[in-house]
């Protein structure tokens, strides 16, 4: 045999022998019922009954939480039945020889008689019946209350909680062996507090059994003692009432130790820990309460006809707890703040050098050289404040929130230059003058003060840089100068409205459309996938941001596109009939004071776009042709009909037919990516168009 073999062998067979010990002992204390027990050995099963109700109560003290003492039931109803074993042994031996002394039924049981009485058997039964009552009436009853309402509540909330373990288990949260580790403890909890309700009537049982003995013990020991050993009526009521008193104290202090125990037991209810933990913490919770309680020990220790000392003492114990427990809660919770901190900082020391942090990019990222880093620093808290705030802005008019801008140091770029990186890839940078204030002059012309001559980086105008100690002039002659934070902030904002469809991620999809009401998300179940795929409608969005089109009506969006989507596949063909059906939007966020300002298409040009769709034996376009020196001509004519309006910063949109609308947006977005381009059919019913001019 292997030595494993061997092992589990000698298990098996100390297993065998500890269930063949616990049998002989059950059937011991059910011979105490029906064969008569030398005193020797009553006096050790007594002794034995009155430390097991001390372990018993020491367990009750220290669990965590009741389902910990799980064989409670069981080990009360032993202990119960060794009390009622030793009960009946000693009332033998108490009504057979109780004519010889007190030591007749043991020495405990004479021992008890005599000290705790005080050698009067008056004393003994006072004892015995506020011993009884406190027993039956108090912690019994309580307990049992305790027991049947936490058994009715435990069982109520069992299908609940099957449920919670369930959804917890679909959810992924949890894996199977937790959920049927849960769901074991759940089915321990239901059986130990179903158990508990029946095992209090045990304790309360014992306790009526008691005082039957007692009384049996005193009147039937004095008739025997009368009529069968010649004894004096108040000889034998001396005799045999103080053996069965002491004989009933014997067996109501262990009942009573072990009702406490089952009384801790069941009022643990959910407090973690141990008993002490539980009641001395809380206790101890309120400083201000042992403040009041010690100020009122002092004043019954100065009143008269009151001992000093115990209420003094009391006083100043409350007082110093009071004192000092505060005291050690702030030192402990600043020790599990600081190990919460060194965790945290050691989880992001790993997850910055792990390789998935390394491969992970922010989509909006502002990197600050070293000296304007230092500069923002001071106003850090403004400058995530604007940002939060243009994010919050950003939602508003677009109907999706921006992802988080992570501001970061970055010592390769210039130290007053910052970098703004979409996806990790730098899209833009400029060199700010720390000091010095930005002016665009506009009509006004150049200030006519010391400056230099720049270009402004987010809508590229042209600028100058002056002295900020000159801006209070600046404002008196009609200029207005721009900080280096607006201008950051500025050319970050107008960067991100120029990628917003870069920005528009899957999961970003997804989340606005679980913020579809009921009725709406039965419609997006009825066109995706099945007409078109989420990526696909992913698409169109993008293609709306792309020209700066607002997704915040998401609804009507999906109502147009549930509309057309039978009839078409292609993503900008379906984005064309979006914009009609929400040109109201487009329209009323284009509009200046109800009025839309527009530059039309020439009929030269629109007959030249006209002419460059290619199309197929269905008519649908299939191909975008055009002379490249018809492009470079055109470029001409629009810069000249666009840039006097444009640089008089005046709102307004080009239109042109509904077929060449897209082609002539991708010409016109390399020159006035700010410029909406609309088709005819866009412009809504009630918008007032004020033509501004024509490129022919």
């Amino acid at each position: 045999m292997t030595t494993l073999a061997i092992r589990e062998a000698n298990l098996r067979q100390l297993k065998t022998g500890r269930d063949f010990g616990f049998a002989i002992c059950i059937v011991i204390i059910l011979t105490a019922f029906f064969l008569p027990i030398p005193s020797f050995l009553i006096d050790v099963g007594l002794a034995f009954s009155i430390a097991l109700s001390v372990l018993i109560l020491m367990v009750a003290l220290w669990i965590a939480k009741p389902l910990d003492f799980s064989a409670f039931p069981t080990v009360l109803l032993l202990a119960t039945l060794l009390r009622l074993a030793l009960n009946v042994a000693t009332t033998r031996l108490i009504l057979s020889d109780g004519h010889e002394g007190y030591n007749a039924a043991g020495h405990v049981v004479g021992a008890f008689s005599r000290f705790v009485m005080s050698g009067d058997f008056v004393i003994g039964v006072i004892v015995f019946v506020i011993l009884l009552t406190v027993n039956f009436l108090v912690i019994t009853k309580g307990s049992t209350r305790i027991a049947e309402v936490g058994a009715r509540f435990t069982l109520d909330a069992i299908p609940g909680k099957q449920m919670a373990i369930d959804a917890d288990l679909s959810a992924g949260l949890i894996d199977e062996s937790e959920a049927r580790r849960r769901r074991l403890e759940l089915e321990q909890e239901s059986a130990f507090f179903g158990a508990m309700d029946g095992a209090s009537k045990f304790v309360r049982g014992d306790a009526i059994a008691g005082l039957i003995i007692t009384a049996v013990n005193v009147f039937g020991g004095i008739v025997i003692g009368v009529t069968r050993h010649g004894l004096t009526f108040s000889g034998a009521a001396d005799v045999y009432t103080k053996l069965s008193i002491g004989d009933g104290l014997v067996s109501q202090i262990p009942a009573l130790i072990v009702s406490l125990a089952a009384g801790l037991l069941v009022s643990k209810g959910g407090n973690k820990g141990s008993a002490q933990e539980a009641i001395v913490s809380q206790l101890g919770a309120y400083p201000r309460a042992l403040v009041v309680a010690a100020a009122l020990m002092g004043v019954m220790a100065i009143m008269p006809g009151l001992p000093f000392i115990p209420f003094a003492c009391l006083s100043a114990a409350m007082a110093l707890a009071a004192y000092t427990i505060p005291k050690k809660r702030n030192m402990d919770q600043q020790i599990l703040d600081n190990e919460k901190r060194e965790v945290e900082i050691r989880k992001q020391e790993e997850d910055r050098n792990s390789v998935k942090e390394i491969l992970r990019t922010s989509e909006i990222e502002l990197c600050l050289g070293k000296q304007l880093a230092t500069t923002m620093l001071v106003a850090h808290g403004e400058l995530a404040h604007r940002v939060s705030k243009m994010r919050r802005k950003f939602a508003q008019q677009y109907g999706f929130v921006v992802p988080e801008i992570q501001l970061s140091d970055d010592f390769t770029i210039p130290p007053k230059s910052y970098k703004i990186k979409i996806h990790g890839t730098a899209i833009a940078s400029f060199e700010l003058r720390i000091g010095e204030v930005m002016v665009i002059p506009g009509e006004l012309g150049n200030p006519d003060l010391p400056f230099d001559e720049a270009r402004e980086p987010a809508f590229g105008m042209d600028s100058v840089w002056v002295q900020e100690v000159f801006a209070s002039e600046l404002k008196r002659a009609g200029y207005s100068p721009i900080d280096g934070m607006s201008i950051l902030l500025t050319h970050l904002s107008e960067l991100i409205r120029n990628n917003l469809s870069h920005l528009l991620s899957y999961k970003d999809m997804r989340a606005l459309m679980d913020r579809l009401e009921p009725e709406y998300k039965k419609l997006l179940d009825e066109t995706c996938p099945s007409l078109i795929s989420f990526s696909g409608f992913q698409a169109i969005l993008k293609l709306l941001l792309a020209e700066r089109v607002s997704i915040r009506n998401i609804h009507l969006i999906l109502e147009a596109v549930a509309e057309i989507a039978p009839h078409a596949r292609k993503p900008e063909a379906i984005v064309e009939h979006v914009r009609m059906r929400i040109s109201q939007q487009i329209c009323g966020d284009l509009s200046q004071d109800g009025n839309l300002k527009v530059i039309r298409l020439g009929s030269r040009w629109d007959l030249a776009f006209h002419q460059s769709l290619k199309r197929d034996n269905k008519g649908e376009i299939i191909e975008f042709d055009i002379d490249p020196r018809l492009i470079e001509q055109f470029a001409q004519d629009a810069t000249k009909a666009l840039k006097p309006h444009m640089d008089k910063d005046i709102r307004m949109a080009l239109v042109t037919a509904p077929e060449a609308r897209p082609y002539v947006r991708m010409i016109i977005d390399r020159l006035f990516p700010n410029l909406p381009v609309l088709s005819h059919i866009e412009i809504a019913r009630g918008v007032q168009v004020d033509p501004l001019g024509v490129i022919s």
